[in-house]
């Protein structure tokens, strides 16, 4: 008889998304926006909560909702749904901030296709309590807000020496133009996917040493191994 899977802990499921699973360092999902707005740290950080928005709303409605969306048009409803949350979130936008509305251009409204969005919704919300699934949803937002804000970290100041707008060095320094275009983009999400792929190798190396000779499972063996003592007990008659 099959044991019923061993559920998640809760706390795993909000974690999992910023790191370990992240979806944009992991995964390689939703590189379109990653690699088109991060040449700014304010461009990452509205582009981010934008997305999480996005996520966290569509995913909470469709797990409340699941059992009334039949499954043959499920993803034509998931769409729907969050079409309909891209464009509150992208009226917001250009109501508060419509200098970084207007540098994101297009880029708001392609949440309605993020592939991050829409796979959340057909592997997790669609099939898991709302609890849940808000966050697994948090979780993925953070990871996604992560490598938009590292990114845009790297590339704003060495591109632009500014860190949020204000200079971070002094009038000697010369900004690496290429890296506020769209090379700068695909050079810094390399380097960054490289530092992480050699980090990972480097501890499973670390994890997986040979015994040194004369060790077995950590303990020596061999005519140097100090011989074991017999006990001194004696039995009562």
């Amino acid at each position: 008889m099959m044991r019923p899977a061993r559920a998640v802990p809760a706390p795993e499921e909000l974690l999992k998304g910023l790191w370990r699973q992240n979806p944009v360092l992991v995964h390689a999902l939703g590189l379109c926006p990653t690699l088109a707005v991060t040449n700014s740290v304010a461009n990452a950080i509205v582009m981010g909560l934008a997305t999480g928005f996005v996520l966290v709303a569509s995913s909470g409605l469709i797990s409340s909702a699941k059992r009334l969306i039949p499954n043959q048009i499920r993803i034509s409803t998931y769409i729907l749904i969050i079409a309909t949350f891209v464009t509150v979130v992208e009226f917001i936008v250009q109501a508060t901030v419509p200098d970084i509305a207007k540098a994101l251009g297009p880029f708001v409204a392609l949440i309605v296709v993020n592939c991050i969005i829409l796979g959340r919704q057909e592997a997790f919300a669609g099939k898991q309590p709302v609890g849940r699934s808000l966050l697994d949803a948090l979780g993925m937002s953070g990871g996604f807000m992560i490598a938009l804000l590292l990114m845009g970290s790297i590339r704003e100041v060495l591109g632009s020496g500014t860190f949020l707008g204000v200079p971070v060095f002094g009038s000697h320094f010369e900004p690496w133009v290429i890296m506020v275009l769209p090379p700068g983009g695909f050079f810094t999400l390399a380097f960054i996917l490289l530092a992480i792929t050699w980090s990972a190798q480097r501890r499973s190396r670390s994890d997986q040493k040979p015994p040194r000779a004369g060790e077995v499972n950590g303990h020596r063996v061999g005519s140097d191994a100090p011989a074991a003592v017999p006990s001194c007990h004696t039995a009562r008659v």
